[in-house]
């Protein structure tokens, strides 16, 4: 291929979808207790040992990278072909701002290099979805121009429902009030969750009980899929696998041609939304929201 196609582990992908396809990923920083590491998609990460240590109190935050990490990562791919480079959306993070001025300074360098940024307005797997889709394209040998359009014609299908646990994680994001977060845990409410048209997240509706927001999850989730076979759904959680698969059996259910898989949320989403989470993921309808 005359380009290369690139994503940011703030898409979860899965590792071994990353090495089957070679994906190049930037891998996104997130602190645990003061500590700093790097997403790099679950190579080094103990999963239940990361949410229990929150669970126990731990803190867990993240970071935007800066413009000369973006050129690390660039500018040996821009020496030698051009990049496409499939963006965690801009309405989650400032650090897109460093990416554009990363593409800016090395397209200048190299005037002669084709070099497109792609905001998916997604985050996670929803993200992961686009990006697979998309790489089928690239796989197929497909112009760096057509993969982009695709990408941007279609990010607003790919859709999220999810719900969390503990709302203390909200809370410390800035996401809902502390009063909201001690009321809602008070009361057992539970916020549904999603990925909107606009590139944010947005609370829709909000039950009382765990098994009530499965429950949502999985009738809204069925009502937003049209096409079973066009991609994999996956369920997402953070250290909730029983609950998980107990999902995605009820999902199975309701959708018998869809492959539906069970992942892990990374460290960086996981830091926001706290353990216990679960989410549905897909590529239906356009976003509702």
């Amino acid at each position: 291929m005359d380009y290369v196609f690139m994503t940011d582990s703030d898409s979860d992908l899965p590792y071994d979808l990353k090495v089957r396809y070679d994906i190049p990923v930037v891998y996104m920083p997130y602190t645990l207790d003061g500590k700093q590491y790097y997403d790099d998609l679950g190579q080094s990460l103990d999963h239940a040992a990361y949410f229990q240590a929150m669970r126990d109190g731990a803190m867990a935050t993240t970071s935007a990278l800066n413009k000369q990490n973006y050129l690390d990562y660039f500018e040996p791919i821009l020496r030698e072909k051009d990049l496409l480079f499939i963006a965690f959306s801009s309405q989650m993070s400032m650090t897109i701002r460093e990416v554009y001025a990363a593409r800016e300074e090395l397209l200048a360098k190299y005037p002669e290099r084709k070099f497109i940024v792609v905001d998916t307005l997604s985050i996670s797997v929803p993200m992961t979805l686009l990006v697979l889709k998309a790489h089928e394209l690239y796989r197929a040998g497909k112009p760096i121009e057509e993969v982009a359009k695709w990408v941007e014609d279609n990010r607003t299908r790919a859709q999220a429902f999810f719900t969390v646990d503990d709302l203390k994680y909200l809370r410390r994001g800035g996401r809902i009030s502390a009063t909201a977060a001690m009321m809602g845990n008070m009361l057992d409410l539970k916020p549904i969750i999603v990925e909107g048209r606009d590139g944010k997240l947005i609370s829709v509706d909000k039950v009382r009980g765990r098994k009530k927001a499965v429950n949502y999850i999985v009738e809204h989730s069925v009502e937003q899929i049209e096409d079973q076979k066009e991609s994999i759904g996956v369920v997402l959680h953070a250290d909730a696998a029983e609950e998980a698969e107990r999902m995605r059996a009820m999902l199975q259910a309701r959708l018998p041609e869809m492959t539906i898989r069970v992942d892990n949320i990374g460290p960086v989403i996981g830091a926001h939304c706290g353990p216990g989470t679960l989410a549905f993921c897909f590529l239906g309808k356009e976003r509702p929201y």
